[in-house]
């Protein structure tokens, strides 16, 4: 996928701790390692433009978010908070957004171009914490805040529940294909603490060949 905004993409420095980690306490989750074994997740390294990626992605494949993103960069000249905060909103409905969608990113700019937060201060607090100041937000809940936790702030070990892909994935690996619910998904992933972001990774991963990035 297109990066809109040419700001280098981090990677994780725990990622070969936890991927080494994960293969001894889960077969399963060893054997799709072992299928994508170079792959790894990418900070962009700009807070906004995660946070309107994340927003993009609600409640649609990862294979529809590609495609607006896509057509939102080629939109606009870059994606930052004046430039989503001028556009025309008919221009951007036309990259496939919601009057919904539109309306929470361009208010989002509005608080970026605020200086309503403080990324130092995000860095000092745990992830519970941060979800609940970022879901204060028009737009963005727990789910959205959880996303730019894994792909922002690259915490390690964030498990999102209400994951639609997650909740597949698990129910094709452990449970023979059954419905699956939090309780249960929260049991198995208890053998992937401290990394149950990467471990959601690879489960995206496992059923889609697009990259999960945001």
């Amino acid at each position: 996928m297109i990066v809109a905004n040419n700001t280098p993409q981090i990677s994780p420095n725990f990622w070969k701790t936890a991927v080494d980690e994960l293969r001894e306490k889960d077969k399963i989750l060893g054997k799709l390692i072992s299928n994508d074994e170079s792959e790894v997740f990418f900070s962009q390294g700009d807070a906004f433009t995660t946070l309107v990626r994340a927003i993009v992605g609600q409640q649609i494949s990862v294979k529809a978010a590609a495609s607006v993103w896509h057509k939102l960069t080629l939109q606009l000249t870059e994606i930052s908070p004046y430039a989503v905060s001028s556009a025309d909103i008919a221009l951007l409905k036309t990259c496939g957004l919601s009057a919904r969608k539109v309306s929470y990113i361009q208010d989002l700019s509005t608080h970026f171009l605020r200086g309503c937060y403080d990324e130092a201060q995000w860095q000092n607090m745990d992830d519970e914490s941060l979800i609940k100041l970022l879901i204060q937000l028009r737009g963005i809940g727990r789910w959205t805040a959880e996303m730019f936790l894994i792909f922002y702030m690259l915490r390690p070990d964030v498990l999102p529940l209400d994951d639609i892909g997650l909740q597949r994935a698990v129910s094709i690996h452990y449970n023979q294909n059954q419905t699956v619910n939090k309780q249960l998904i929260k049991k198995i992933a208890q053998r992937w603490q401290p990394w149950r972001s990467v471990a959601t990774w690879y489960l995206w991963r496992s059923l889609d060949p697009i990259p999960v990035n945001y």
